[in-house]
């Protein structure tokens, strides 16, 4: 080891942190890479008797650390709280499993009883839920009561995943006599969408042991809404429930404040940014005016209420003994519906828990509260259909062209002619009908075929292009994700450094595409979907992304706006990347 990583070492360990049964490095910023770097670390393990608790959030640990430290744990049966947020900075994600197994399995060996699991902002993906899939099954997770995997980039495959989890480790608990009764849940920004939800939803239901839930940012739809509220009723002592920035809609809010009826022990309640609207809101007033008789915060903030449901929540919780916040800013009320919310909430002595109104969006131009819910969703399912029909058309076509290719290569050795080898796919048939089984079939130069076949002149194509490209973008999928940024790469690459680029008008047509742009021409925007975002914050991070353009960009992510309802938690990746890159003022 290099002499000054020793005094780094040295230095940390000097302010390490010895609490009763905790050791702690937390927020050290060590760089463990190997069994020799972690070497002091593992001592002071080994020496720890009793030890219940690790403390390793804002470090950085390698696959070989991870292995020295895990043994280390093997002989600790007391161990009880992993605080291990933050621990994988700057690593591969490849590198993050094998890491999370070997520790995993020394808790297992140790016959450890874990109270808590905090994972949070660990960017591990699906692959890292199946990390520490084997220890959420075993009997060291029969005890666990907090399970923290904030921001991971689980995704739904990773919902799901951990959704078996949960639920095989329920059973086999059960099966001992000591059911898992799993207390705090929290899995904020992790795109686990409606698919996720659900899965998780039916885990919760049957643990019924929850008491908080935080799943803000996860882009759940009415559909996954409705499954969680109907597992919440199923958990009588939950107290809080985090769903902000989620899409309830009508359907969503309805469900959610039937669900909110049979709850006694509730206390805090975040259904901020959620568009819960004016009929959901009422819905919602109702459930308070006979239940929740000790609820101390409510957030229904920038939900598109209007004055009428406003007023109705406002005097549903006049005779709320605990209470101490109402959050109604960012709706619909108008100047006079904020008087009167206000002259309301004073006049039932309850003024000073009123939060600011001062981001009211004034009051709404149309009256599209009744149909509007029925229409979205209506079109969602419909969009949904129409997607399916068209892969499966697709594939039908790809087929009969198979089948044409074979027959025509038969007549032809008939003929005695040598067969021909079977067209590749183009750039302009992925364009036309984009998935990506296309965009990997155009092989590894798709970016310089792309580079070619697009013209960039063309501001029009060009953001269509990317638009296509971007559309078929995969998370979970490190393959295409990676051809898929590499083929957003070069077509952006030339587009913004041509001696004749209009930056400007990209942007411009691109915000047009997407719903967030007004045009003067009868352009019809495109339902937007995660891959555009998220492309859009890579590229946003290239040097060849035009820095003026940044600021543009992150005000009109940070307005609110329907065409980004079904993708949130990707606006807000993008979101947070285009803050931090903003130029200094």
């Amino acid at each position: 080891m290099a002499s000054d990583d020793v005094a780094q070492l040295a230095d940390s360990l000097a302010r390490t942190q010895v609490g009763e049964g905790e050791l702690s490095y937390k927020g050290q910023g060590l760089k463990l890479d190997n069994a020799e770097s972690a070497a002091e670390i593992v001592k002071a393990i080994q020496e720890f008797e009793g030890l219940r608790a690790l403390r390793m959030e804002g470090n950085t640990v390698g696959v070989e650390a991870a292995k020295a430290i895990a043994k280390a744990l093997e002989d600790k049966k007391d161990f009880q709280c992993c605080n291990w947020s933050d621990m994988f900075t700057g690593r591969l994600r490849s590198e993050i499993p094998p890491a999370l197994m070997s520790l995993g399995a020394a808790l297992i060996s140790a016959g450890a009883q874990l109270k808590v699991l905090d994972l949070s902002d660990n960017a591990f993906g699906p692959d890292g839920v199946k990390g520490i899939e084997k220890l959420l099954k075993s009997p060291a997770c029969h005890t666990l009561q907090e399970l923290r995997l904030n921001n991971c980039g689980m995704g739904i495959g990773g919902g799901k995943i951990l959704a078996a989890a949960l639920t095989e480790c329920h059973r086999k608990s059960s099966e001992l006599g000591a059911p898992l009764r799993l207390k705090v849940f929290v899995a904020g920004r992790n795109r686990l969408e409606n698919d996720g939800a659900i899965a998780l939803a039916q885990a919760f239901q049957l643990m019924g042991s929850l008491e908080e839930v935080h799943m803000p940012q996860n882009g759940i739809n009415h559909q996954g809404v409705t499954a969680l509220a109907d597992a919440m009723r199923h958990n009588p002592q939950l107290r809080v429930l985090n769903l902000n920035d989620n899409t309830f809609t009508k359907r969503g809010a309805i469900a959610m404040a039937e669900a909110l009826k049979h709850l006694r022990s509730v206390q805090v309640i975040n259904f901020g940014d959620c568009l819960v609207r004016a009929e959901g809101a009422l819905a919602i007033a109702e459930a308070l005016k006979d239940g929740l008789p000790i609820l101390k915060e409510l957030n229904l903030s920038f939900g598109e209420i209007t004055e009428d449901a406003a007023l109705a929540v406002a005097g549903a919780i006049k005779h709320k003994d605990q209470f101490e916040k109402l959050d109604l800013n960012g709706n619909c009320l108008g100047e006079e519906g904020c008087e009167k919310l206000k002259e309301l909430m004073e006049d039932v002595k309850l003024g000073d828990m009123l939060g600011s109104l001062s981001d009211d969006e004034g009051e709404p131009e149309e009256d599209e509260d009744d149909e509007g819910d029925e229409e979205e969703e209506e079109e969602d399912e419909e969009e949904e259909e129409d997607v399916d029909e068209e892969e499966e058309e697709e594939e039908e076509e790809e087929e009969e062209n198979e089948e044409e290719g074979e027959d025509e290569l038969s007549k032809g050795s008939q003929m005695f002619t040598p067969p021909t080898a079977p067209r590749p796919p183009d750039v302009a048939s992925f364009l036309c009908f984009p998935s990506p089984d296309k965009l990997l079939r155009l092989g590894n130069n798709r970016a310089e075929l792309i580079q070619q076949q697009v013209d960039v002149s063309d501001v029009g194509k060009t953001v269509e292009a990317f638009l296509k490209i971007s559309s078929v973008f995969k998370e979970d999928d490190l393959e295409v994700k990676a051809a898929v940024l590499d083929s957003v790469d070069a077509l952006l690459s030339k587009t913004f450094t041509t001696a004749s680029a209009q930056t400007f008008s990209f942007i411009s047509s691109l915000l047009v595409m997407l719903g967030l742009l007004k045009s003067e021409d009868k352009v019809k925007p495109v339902p937007v979907v995660a891959g555009h975002l998220l492309c859009l914050e890579h590229a946003a991070k290239q040097t060849y992304f035009p820095r003026e353009h940044i600021t543009v960009l992150h005000a009109f992510m940070t307005r609110r706006s329907k065409a980004l309802e079904s993708c949130v938690s990707a606006r807000d990746i993008l979101r947070s990347t285009l803050q931090r890159l903003q130029p200094e003022s």
